[in-house]
């Protein structure tokens, strides 16, 4: 039990680094910490999948990798009019997407949202990612249409036999299909059933 308390606390150390006590804890470093950790979690997980081999990863890979993008472009925009330096912004980027190497160093140095439209339209998968993006009654947001595309990838999962991708994705349409309700029961609840239909579908 002691081993394994140690390990723990190495293999917390070594993600944790520039957080020297509590008093670092301030709202902005919880935020960098979080994205830290969480960066390991896909890039071990997806290097775990790419391990296993076969049709896991054929599945599980390219859902890993879409979720390392959209932490990308996510981070990305939640930093502007932030103090973070580009280099600290791009040591949050998970590296097992379809973005890296190249498109996170373009995302490092985008300045708008504008930019980082451009910046995915180069990439085939994000062409259209920001089409029906907008503040209109009728539009979607970012996250909506990277749930979206997320809930496809998803569904693709049942499509083959005998791996173990099925059951991350089943986890993970359940989680969706908890959003949608909670979207659903607070329309209600506002008396804003002109948007009730703004959930995403699973299938």
């Amino acid at each position: 039990e002691q081993r394994e308390s140690f390990s723990r606390k190495q293999w917390y150390q070594r993600r944790v680094r520039g957080v020297q006590d509590e008093n670092d804890l301030d709202e902005m470093n919880i935020e960098i910490l979080r994205n830290k950790l969480y960066k390991t979690y896909l890039e071990d997980f997806y290097a775990f999948c790419m391990e296993l081999g076969g049709t896991t990863a054929e599945v599980m890979c390219p859902i890993l990798a879409f979720e390392a993008d959209r932490r990308a472009i996510t981070i990305t925009i939640n930093s502007f009019r932030t103090d973070l330096l580009k280099d600290d912004i791009e040591n949050l980027y998970p590296r097992c997407g379809m973005l890296y190497p190249e498109g996170l160093k373009f995302l490092k140095n985008a300045e708008d949202r504008e930019e980082v439209r451009r910046i995915c339209e180069r990439y085939g998968m994000y062409k259209d990612l920001h089409s029906g993006v907008g503040d209109g009654p009728n539009d979607k947001t970012l996250e909506d249409r990277f749930f979206q595309e997320e809930v496809k990838m998803l569904a693709l999962g049942f499509m083959n036999s005998f791996h173990l991708g099925v059951f991350f994705a089943f986890v993970k349409l359940k989680e969706q299909e908890n959003r949608n309700i909670v979207w659903i029961a607070e329309c209600i609840a506002q008396k804003n059933k002109s948007k009730i239909d703004n959930y995403i579908p699973i299938f």
